[in-house]
């Protein structure tokens, strides 16, 4: 354990920092396997309401530093992709 008191504060607000990115990250992991599970289904109208609330976290998530753009564009893609080639 830290000794220094600027150490303690900065293992303080890792652990804060740390559970806030893993509570958003687990959000998104959340959508986006409604996503997939209407996908599955083959329900094609609840798989496009489950992708526009999937981007809306997605993109929450890039904006708080969750994710860098890049990743949660390539996300959105995958997902978007995934949608529009069903049946």
């Amino acid at each position: 354990m830290a000794n220094i008191k600027s150490a303690k504060k900065r293992i303080l607000v890792t652990e804060t920092k740390t559970a806030r990115n893993k509570a958003i990250r687990s959000k998104v992991k959340t959508f986006v396997k409604k996503v997939e599970t209407a996908i599955e289904a083959g329900d094609k109208a609840a798989a496009q309401a489950a992708l526009v609330a999937a981007t809306s976290e997605i993109d929450k998530a890039a904006t708080k530093g969750v994710y860098h753009k890049n990743t949660a564009s390539r996300k959105v893609s995958r997902l978007s992709k995934a949608v529009n080639s069903m049946a």
